[in-house]
């Protein structure tokens, strides 16, 4: 027998889209809510345009970073910008627990769907938005991404190595971890007291000060005159900590030298006895001091060794070590494909298509991929005619004015 979703029972109107938004909304989709994603004909979530697209083939269906940041949710079309529209909107929240968005501010107080618009349908509502840079301040009119949340919100200024320029995280970070980690926590401390209490409440989360979270050690460093800069790979206490070259061709295998049993187990897998008589490499301290030069002798042990190979003999030793992968070969890694991570879903355009499990296993009350990404606009008449109370004709009128579809 299937397990209850802890969610069951909870509704999100959601107006998120992108990245930060989409990736708050899934795991509670995931886990029992009815999530529905309000989009327009005319203004799509964008990420629907973005690459990878299956077989190559562009489509607003067809993007697999939409679909991965979007399980188990419903889709519906209006047109906000009708009053019609506007209506359907406020009708759905007034059957809703939660709306979220994250459009820059005053987006839905000029759509008519503001905290004060929809607190007189659904009194008890819990609103979460989540402005760039907050409702208030110099720069809350400032638009942006991840990439230039990461940029404002200092972690960008931290990647890469000192002399060179910045290089980010390869990823639109704030995207995927802070600010959407951050807005569920916010989200569900608020249906808790709103269970507790019968009250809901505005949820602002500035995803600049999420983001900024991130590199709390550096901004405790400058609160007091310190000065923290771009280290690449470097460990402020431990060496040899990075990444080094193996055989092949971009092969790589990084490791972290922390304690003195670190540093033997590396010797004796390495084969360079010669270095434990060196006084200078007897100490971690003395270590991070010439940790330049033991950087050029391990990427020269390193060099000729199988990076698999060498990872499992490093960590066999017990010695933190793991290969630097590809997307290729993380869907292919053993570990993951024995945790059964990757699950295939039938997508009604894409076919067979492979998802991100979730990461986490509640054992009483697990979630699961109840579904694959929604067709845009896929869900519009059922919710229109089921939940909202439309007539059939009622709809195709609508959908005739483009109101709905």
């Amino acid at each position: 027998m299937t397990s209850p979703l802890p969610l069951d029972g909870v509704r999100v109107a959601d107006f998120t889209w992108v990245g930060a938004g989409p990736f708050l909304t899934k795991p509670l989709a995931d886990h029992g809510a009815d999530v529905i994603k309000i989009e327009s004909r005319r203004r799509m979530d964008p990420i629907r345009s973005m690459a990878p697209f299956r077989d190559g083939r562009p489509g607003p269906n067809r993007s697999g970073y939409f679909a991965n940041r979007n399980s188990s949710k419903r889709s519906i079309c209006l047109d906000l910008k009708t009053p019609r529209g506007k209506q359907l909107a406020l009708d759905l929240i007034a059957r809703s627990d939660i709306v979220a968005s994250n459009f820059t501010p005053g987006t839905m107080d000029r759509l008519g769907l503001g905290y004060q618009d929809v607190v007189a349908v659904r009194p008890d509502i819990i609103y979460l938005e989540m402005p760039m840079q907050g409702n208030v301040g110099p720069h809350r009119g400032f638009r942006g991404y991840g990439l230039t949340i990461a940029a404002a919100g200092g972690l960008l200024g931290l990647t890469g190595y000192p002399d060179r320029p910045p290089v980010g995280t390869g990823t639109n970070y704030p995207d995927h971890v802070p600010n959407p980690l951050h807005a569920a926590v916010a989200v569900l401390a608020a249906l808790r007291r709103r269970r507790r209490t019968g009250r809901g409440q505005y949820i602002e989360l500035a995803q600049l000060e999420s983001t900024s979270n991130v590199i709390g050690p550096a901004l405790l460093a400058a609160a007091v005159g310190l000065r923290i800069d771009r280290a690449a790979n470097e460990d402020t206490a431990a060496a040899p900590h990075g990444v080094y070259p193996c055989a092949g061709e971009d092969r790589w295998c990084a490791l972290a030298v922390s304690t003195d049993e670190h540093w033997q187990a590396l010797i004796n897998v390495l084969g360079k006895p010669e270095w434990a008589a060196q006084d200078a490499y007897a100490t971690a301290g003395g270590r991070w001091t010439a940790r330049r030069e033991l950087d050029a002798l391990v990427a020269a042990a390193t060099a000729t060794r199988e990076a698999d190979d060498l990872a499992d003999a490093l960590t066999a030793a017990g010695v933190p070590a793991a290969v630097v992968s590809n997307a290729a070969q993380v869907r292919a890694d053993p570990q993951l494909n024995a945790r059964d991570h990757w699950k295939t879903l039938d997508h009604p355009e894409m076919g067979p298509s492979v998802y991100d499990n979730i990461p986490y296993r509640l054992s009483a009350t697990p979630g699961r991929l109840r579904g694959p990404a929604p067709l845009l606009g896929a869900d519009t008449r059922d919710v229109c005619l089921d939940l909202l109370g439309l007539t059939p004709d009622q709809y195709e009128h609508l959908a005739a004015e483009g109101v709905v579809g």
